[in-house]
């Protein structure tokens, strides 16, 4: 399925540090302000990181949590209807290591208490969330959100889709050479694609392929 699934790191601070997958944000009391040099992290586009960084830091004094969002099948499409739900909260995508360097990747270098705790979620494929929305209300949205999109090749699927023998005439005739070559055993007559064999694409718990993902936009199948 293509559905966008969420891994919400939501971090607390102070002792006990938690390890379980949802953890509350409230936000600490400000440490002094530090300027933080990047020549490690970048060798292009300085000035915007440093954007990022003081965009990031402005949320620190504005909202009352930061969540970790982890991501998986996520599209831009995706992340636009987010914002749109969330208008009074803020979402950055950027390079992970410049938005840890923004909270501070050790004790020394936080900007606020145990702030470095919420830089080690920070890996793989994620975003930072700052909201003052309640923790039960934002993780309620996140563990229910979902959008049907055209499945990418590794996605793994629920279903099996199958084509009877018959016309395509939803595709161009143009289109009959690339099926083929997407081993679809398909045909022109007049002028209309015709598949000449019942066609199986993909079975329940496949692993989509590149060609099988291919297949499924071309005949208009989102998952």
């Amino acid at each position: 399925s293509s559905r966008v699934l969420w891994t919400l790191a939501v971090t607390q601070f102070g002792p006990p540090f938690l390890s379980s997958p949802f953890h509350f944000a409230p936000m600490p009391k400000s440490k002094r302000q530090r300027t933080v040099t990047l020549t490690k992290t970048a060798k292009r586009g300085p000035e915007r990181k440093q954007q990022l960084v003081e965009s990031i830091r402005e949320c620190l004094e504005q909202y009352s949590s930061c969540y970790v969002l982890g991501l998986k099948n996520s599209r831009t499409s995706h992340m636009k209807e987010v914002r749109l739900q969330w208008r009074q909260s803020r979402l950055f995508m950027g390079k992970n290591k410049v938005m840890a360097i923004a909270l501070g990747k050790s004790p020394e270098e936080e900007q606020r208490d145990d702030l470095h705790k919420v830089s080690e979620q920070i890996y793989g494929s994620c975003i930072l969330f700052f909201t003052n929305e309640p923790k039960d209300q934002v993780l309620k949205y996140f563990a229910e959100f979902s959008q049907k999109d055209y499945a990418k090749a590794g996605a793994k699927v629920d279903q099996t889709f199958e084509f009877e023998e018959g016309p395509l005439d939803y595709l161009p005739h143009t289109m009959e050479p690339h099926l083929r070559k997407l081993g679809m055993p398909v045909e022109l007559k007049n002028g209309i694609v015709n598949l000449t064999m019942p066609f199986k694409i993909c079975e329940d718990g496949d692993t989509l392929t590149v060609d099988q993902a291919k297949l499924l936009k071309l005949s208009d199948t989102p998952l």
